[in-house]
């Protein structure tokens, strides 16, 4: 009997530990493939105007939570939206990657509460240190760890733009280096809960490297209301307490996913443009989603910067034509100088890769945008939003 019982607890053993290896083998990919949907467009048509145009642009982009996943961010992979080969391919020159530390369960554009978290069990999955576990804080800083190991891994193929002066150096480097040229990497975090309500830790985190910070995500948290929460309100006294050492820090604000009532408080207090790093306008696409149109004109009128997504909430549907018709309807209301590209590429969407924004340009000349207008809105206005606010 009892030989049978060490038997039978033996057995338990390997099975769970084969199924733990087995977990943390293949459970990443199979994640990431079904959060991360790549929508496929091809073929896509795109003329020889368009690809002259396309080829002399210099792309960034606002958003890419790309960091949360298990993969390398300088191997082509068969799955998700982003890696160094295919923004290559894309011809991207500058990327904003995101951090992503909690997400509720159920997650959705209309009302979420804050207690309960999907990124605990992504920590464990994926073998993220222990830390990570219990620490919001920790898992903004381990991302941001991670990205520095690819840049220095990459010798060079990415840079790290922190500062206006690593902003030039890159642009520099990209004008006089031979194909591939390098691409910039920026990091920032979506919502500031890893601050844990701790003031001090803003400068932990710019320490670390990020030079933009959402306020909120998908929930409430300890500076105020999300677009996506329950209270709709605006910013807590902490709030605008962060709000104020961002300034100081001279780290971007994003105003993605934070509630109206939030967004305008931040406005009221902060000297400096913010963006809105992933979103469509509400008159090209009515969800939730987005804000309403009288906000962004407020957020343009005060030097900020729009970037429009590449999912169906954002845009109301995800071909490039559908997204080249949102930055036409945001041309028209704030102003190409204010509009930019946001894709939220590997954030939980359904979206066309980093090597597919050739057909972006494509559709935008088809919808009657300007050439200056497209080399603005692709970069030229993210451009000179960094020149304009990035540190010294």
């Amino acid at each position: 009997m009892k030989n049978r019982l060490l038997k039978f607890l033996a057995g338990t053993a390997i099975l769970a530990g084969v199924l733990y290896i087995a977990a943390r083998t293949f459970g990443p990919g199979i994640l990431e493939r079904q959060l991360n949907k790549i929508v496929d467009n091809r073929p896509f048509s795109i003329s020889d105007e368009a690809a002259e145009l396309h080829g002399s642009l210099r792309i960034m982009d606002w958003h890419a939570d790309t960091l949360l996943w298990n993969r390398s961010l300088l191997d082509r992979a068969d799955r998700g939206h982003v890696d160094l080969p295919r923004l290559r391919d894309g011809n991207m020159a500058l990327q904003m990657f995101t951090t992503v530390t909690k997400t509720p369960r159920n997650m959705n554009v209309h009302a979420n509460e804050a207690n309960s978290d999907n990124i605990t069990l992504v920590s464990y999955l994926q073998g993220w240190p222990s830390d990570t576990h219990s620490s919001l804080l920790a898992r903004a800083l381990y991302q941001a760890e991670k990205l520095d190991s690819f840049i220095k891994k990459s010798e060079g193929g990415l840079m790290w733009v922190r500062t206006q002066s690593e902003l030039q150096d890159f642009l520099e480097a990209r004008e006089t280096s031979s194909v591939p040229q390098p691409v910039a990497a920026l990091l920032g975090t979506e919502g500031a809960h890893p601050l844990e309500g701790n003031i001090a830790n803003v400068d932990k985190m710019y320490a670390a490297g990020f030079r933009m910070v959402g306020l909120t995500h998908f929930f409430d948290n300890e500076l105020g209301g999300s677009l996506h929460g329950v209270s709709k309100a605006g910013l807590t006294d902490f709030g605008k307490q962060v709000v104020r050492r961002l300034d100081e820090l001279q780290i971007i604000i994003d105003l993605a996913h934070a509630s109206e009532q939030s967004a305008r408080d931040a406005l009221a207090i902060t000297s400096r443009g913010v963006v809105v790093s992933h979103t469509g306008f509400r008159g090209a696409c009515d969800t939730e989603r987005n804000f309403s149109d009288e906000l962004m004109k407020e957020i343009a009128t005060k030097g900020g910067l729009i970037a429009v997504g590449y999912w169906e909430t954002a845009v109301c549907g995800t071909t490039p034509e559908a997204i080249a018709k949102a930055i036409a309807y945001g041309i028209e209301l704030v102003g190409a100088d204010h509009v930019a590209l946001g894709s939220d590429w590997d954030g939980a969407v359904a979206a066309m890769p980093s090597d597919h924004i050739p057909a972006i340009t494509a559709a935008l000349l088809e919808q009657g945008v300007s050439a200056k207008d497209i080399r603005l809105v692709m970069g030229e206005s993210s451009l000179n939003f960094l020149h304009a606010w990035l540190p010294k």
